[in-house]
């Protein structure tokens, strides 16, 4: 277990051989330290794609279990202190990656769940302007689960077409997402080839 190799790490303990600005050195142990701490906080596939050293890796999914006790502040000081003997620039990158996602996710979410409600309370004007925007979508599968939703509140039924009409609107969402980021992925590759073109 880690917990064997940082029971004894110094409350104190000097991550620098020579030192440069105290308050910088404090800075860089706090940041390196918070890192740690929102490492804890990824899901184990999420850990996974960090790409982390086995040492750090083992002792973030131990720390990622335990009670907000000294004994956790001491597995982050190790796990701080191992971060700084490493790059962690790509690890940082990968971390601001998957908070971009999740904070997507967020937004596609809160997206879906107004576009439901608005279809269910305004019907086919909503309907109209989700066209517009979305032209690929099924028209008439959407239409009746509309209606559905809309019988499904006027007789106090469970929200089940309510429920299929938010899956049916984030997958929309979700494909447009997918689009978009081919389309910025295929503009990336071309800004990068004429890019190339000016070196040569």
């Amino acid at each position: 277990m880690i917990e064997e190799e940082y029971d004894g790490y110094d409350e104190d303990v000097e991550y620098y051989a020579v030192r440069p600005n105290k308050t910088q050195i404090k800075k860089d142990i706090a940041a390196l330290f918070a890192l740690g701490e929102e490492m804890s906080n990824l899901s184990p596939d999420q850990l996974n794609t960090l790409m982390l050293p086995e040492k750090i890796l083992q002792a973030v999914r131990e720390v990622s279990g335990m009670p907000h006790k000294g004994a956790r502040k001491r597995l982050l000081k190790y796990i701080a202190g191992q971060l700084h003997l490493i790059d962690v620039a790509p690890i940082i990158e990968k971390l601001e990656r998957i908070k971009n996602k999740s904070a997507h996710a967020v937004r596609e979410h809160h997206l879906a769940e107004q576009w439901r409600d608005r279809l269910i309370a305004e019907g086919n004007e909503a309907l109209t302007e989700l066209l517009d925007e979305h032209p690929e979508a099924d028209s008439q599968q959407l239409r009746q689960l509309i209606r559905n939703a809309q019988k499904e509140i006027a007789t106090a039924k469970p929200p089940k077409s309510a429920r299929l009409l938010y899956r049916y609107v984030k997958e929309l969402l979700q494909n447009e997402g997918l689009t978009q980021a081919a389309d910025d992925s295929e503009a990336d590759e071309e800004e990068a080839f004429w890019e190339d073109q000016d070196d040569l």
